[in-house]
């Protein structure tokens, strides 16, 4: 009994051949890092095949190897043929074959393992640099014109920092030059770069700094590659001028930096402009600002000629003489007119002098009449008015006189009557 259920269950879990390889084969074509992985190695065998070049890739001692297939239409576009002996670094997925129990590399891309290696990881890490920002031309600063503190970060021994301190000297005699060694070659460089920029900006007094190195083959500059150097020089809170040799291709450094130029020479030249050509720059000012002038003045002193020409022509002299007459002869007869004036007005006065004399009562009394009044001060004009017995005043000429009425005559009785 236990034999028969032993041998249902293996029957009923057991996988087929087909079964198990289509496992597998789910398991290494989907996954996410076979589907395209980079493998270096030796290439050991080589055959061009009518669908394809077949070849096989193996560590240098041989522990391990692996079947690599480039199809025919990918063989154009690889960088390195696989031939055997030599090291590659190859780009593909991860097939398996069912008919034969195998699984192969699928390649689509083959490089040179030593300098395509490299190469590689530059691009790579220059790729992920790109998508960060790091070299946007927004992030690059301008260096300052007159710097008066200039930071140089290089290695002590080499011809660079000879070349550098050659140039500042006589480009810009007196500046502040503070030199942060660092070793610009080795697997050591990279933190030795790192600590001398975060030397200069603890002291804090450059408000510049020179990165250089003079030249080099490609393997002695692979520091200035390296991402601790890069991002050094990227948060510097400094602006960084590079001068890394003179190499054509452009380090990750000369990306990331403010200013990139190709000799530690040019890039001290940069930095600082040269006295000479300011003082020639200056005394050329100096000119065309005096030659400025003095056209001006020139110019000036034409118009001026010309006003004066003009102010001739109008002859203004004989305008002001005539003027002169004319306000001479006006006030002459401005004065007989006031002159006549004053005398009609005066005799205008004696007139009503006169007219007011005769209207004098003063006067009419002196001709011998009278003026009577009443007690209350009214004139007396008509007799009919009066009363007997009624007092009078009487102003003579020289005083006055009271009265009392006796008798009262008017017009009408003295007409009748014959009496006044």
């Amino acid at each position: 009994m236990a034999s028969d259920f032993a041998a249902s269950v293996i029957l009923d879990t057991a996988l087929s051949v087909s079964g198990l390889t289509d496992y597998l084969r789910l398991l290494l074509e989907h996954d996410e890092q076979l589907r395209q992985v980079w493998v270096t190695g030796e290439v050991s065998s080589a055959n061009n095949h009518r669908s394809g070049l077949f070849f096989t890739l193996q560590d240098p001692d041989g522990t391990a190897a692996i079947k690599c297939v480039v199809w025919n239409s990918q063989v154009p576009k690889l960088a390195q043929l696989p031939i055997a002996g030599e090291q590659l670094i190859v780009l593909g997925s991860i097939r398996l074959y069912p008919q034969r129990g195998e699984y192969q590399l699928s390649v689509w891309q083959a490089l040179p393992a030593g300098a395509g290696l490299q190469a590689l990881r530059y691009q790579q890490l220059k790729n992920r640099l790109l998508a960060e920002g790091l070299f946007d031309p927004q992030r690059k600063r301008q260096i300052p014109i007159h710097p008066q503190t200039i930071a140089v970060v290089t290695s002590p021994t080499a011809a660079a920092w000879g070349d550098i301190q050659k140039t500042l000297k006589h480009r810009y005699p007196g500046l502040h030059v503070l030199f942060s060694p660092a070793t610009v070659q080795g697997e050591q460089a990279p933190e030795s770069i790192v600590r001398a920029i975060a030397r200069v900006e603890k002291d804090g007094r450059a408000q510049v700094l020179i990165l250089s190195r003079g030249g080099g083959a490609v393997e002695e500059l692979a520091c200035f590659n390296d991402e601790r150097v890069v991002r050094a020089v990227a948060e510097c809170s400094i602006p960084v001028v590079t001068g890394i040799g003179h190499q054509r291709d452009e380090s990750l450094v000369d990306l990331v930096a403010d200013v990139c130029v190709h000799t530690p020479t040019a890039a001290a030249e940069m930095v600082v402009p040269s006295l000479a050509e300011l003082y020639t720059q200056h005394r050329q000012r100096v000119a065309a600002l005096h030659e400025v002038l003095l056209n001006s003045q020139t110019s000036a002193e034409n118009q001026l000629q010309t006003l004066r020409n003009r102010l001739r022509n109008l002859r203004l002299d004989r305008h002001l003489q005539q003027e002169a007459q004319k306000l001479t002869w006006q006030r002459q007869q401005l004065l007989q007119l006031m002159l006549g004036r004053s005398q009609q007005a005066k005799q205008h006065l004696e007139l009503l002098r006169q007219k007011l004399i005769s209207l004098d009562p003063k006067a009419v009394l002196q001709r011998g009449y009278a003026v009577v009044r009443q007690e209350n001060g009214a004139i007396a004009r008509n007799a009919i008015q009066l009363t007997v017995d009624q007092e009078l005043l009487i102003q003579l000429a020289q005083g006055e006189v009271k009265v009392k009425v006796i008798e009262v005559k008017n017009s009408a009785q003295q007409t009748g009557n014959g009496q006044t």
